[in-house]
């Protein structure tokens, strides 16, 4: 998968609350790195999306469940990262996760089962399995 669309949405969420923490600024890289985003990229995107004001979604049509299921579990605990949860966050992955195809109240059951801490394991095939049941018909 194309890391790049997610780096953008990561970003779009990071800063929507108009306070980009370090902690988000951490993972976001981290995550980027991993998926061999060269440093030069990753402050491309965050300087584009600092002159934005509107947060563009990206289509979905072409990611498969186990993408889907990135894009929610990163965005949730990127979300949590900075242990403040602001309703405009929540909204915009809401909004994400509609576009993904899920119910949006798939943020919650995912928020309640997410640490703010990224080192911390997941059962992460428990949560995909519970992710699947809030699929739109």
């Amino acid at each position: 998968m194309d890391f790049n669309p997610q780096l953008s949405v990561l970003i779009q969420l990071s800063l929507i609350d108009n306070k980009l923490s370090p902690k988000e600024t951490q993972m976001i890289y981290a995550l980027a790195k991993a998926n061999k985003i060269p440093e030069k990229e990753i402050e491309k995107v965050f300087n584009y999306h600092l002159g934005h004001a509107k947060h563009e979604i990206p289509h979905f049509d072409h990611l498969t469940d186990d993408d889907k299921f990135d894009y929610l579990f990163n965005i949730v605990q990127l979300m949590k990262v900075d242990e403040k949860v602001y309703l405009s966050e929540i909204k915009y992955c809401q909004e994400l996760a509609e576009k993904l195809g899920y119910k949006k109240n798939v943020i919650r059951e995912l928020s309640s089962r997410i640490f703010s801490d990224p080192t911390l394991t997941h059962d992460i095939e428990g949560l995909k399995s519970q992710v699947l049941k809030y699929r739109k018909e």
